[in-house]
């Protein structure tokens, strides 16, 4: 497997950061690196089951990178690890322009959401939505939980009131969960006057917009007849 890849430009370089310090003010993890046909894929986690009663649908986000080099390799590595070879990279005198070489951290092998995979075409189209409805969506369920949560909260309690809040379908949008917006929302994929593409297939939903992708993998319950 590759123990790095180059990523095009400097400008990549800092596209990488903001994506990853975003989602790790949400879940402060790991992020699953697939690599090849010259694209970095790099998905992170914004919601997922914590356990058998949990009813959260998986929520993902993805970011694509162009490569400037052959690498091709699936790896889950902690992200304030890559976060801080990216600042290492960053720190470095060089040229604005030209391709930045990054290492890989070591892999981790306990993270539960990375083995679920989203797939990577067949999807179909299923009409659109604005920023304005899905960041509406995401701020009402940021005070819900604030308002529901009282200081000291245990965390199963905690973790059941997001999973009811972020279940929720959106207004208007019956197959797609608030939590596939405070994902658009919390990772700055969401601007003014911007149109979301939806899109399905089998049990995946996926938001589209210019910044980024939103997946989610729905629970059976939820499925279209």
């Amino acid at each position: 497997m590759s123990q790095s890849f180059s990523l095009v430009d400097r400008l990549a370089v800092g596209d990488l950061q903001t994506y990853l310090s975003r989602a790790g003010r949400v879940e402060d993890g790991s992020v699953r690196l697939i690599a090849g046909s010259g694209v970095l894929a790099a998905y992170t986690a914004i919601l997922y089951p914590r356990g058998l009663l949990d009813e959260s649908p998986t929520v993902l986000g993805l970011r694509t990178f162009a490569l400037a080099d052959a690498a091709a390799f699936d790896a889950v590595v902690p992200s304030r690890s890559l976060l801080d070879r990216l600042a290492r990279v960053e720190s470095q005198p060089q040229s604005d322009v030209g391709v930045v070489v990054v290492s890989l951290p070591h892999e981790v092998s306990t993270v539960t959401w990375a083995g679920i995979s989203p797939p990577r075409g067949g999807w179909h189209a299923q009409g659109s939505t604005d920023a304005a409805t899905l960041e509406s969506a995401a701020r009402n369920g940021i005070e819900e939980i604030a308002a529901s949560i009282p200081t000291g909260t245990g965390e199963q309690l905690v973790q059941r009131v997001r999973s009811e809040v972020w279940g929720r379908p959106v207004e208007g949008l019956d197959y797609v969960p608030a939590g596939a917006a405070f994902a658009a929302f919390s990772l700055g994929f969401l601007a003014a006057d911007d149109v979301v593409s939806l899109f399905e297939t089998g049990p995946w939903t996926r938001l589209t917009t210019r910044r980024g992708h939103v997946l989610v993998r729905r629970k059976p319950w939820t499925l279209r007849a």
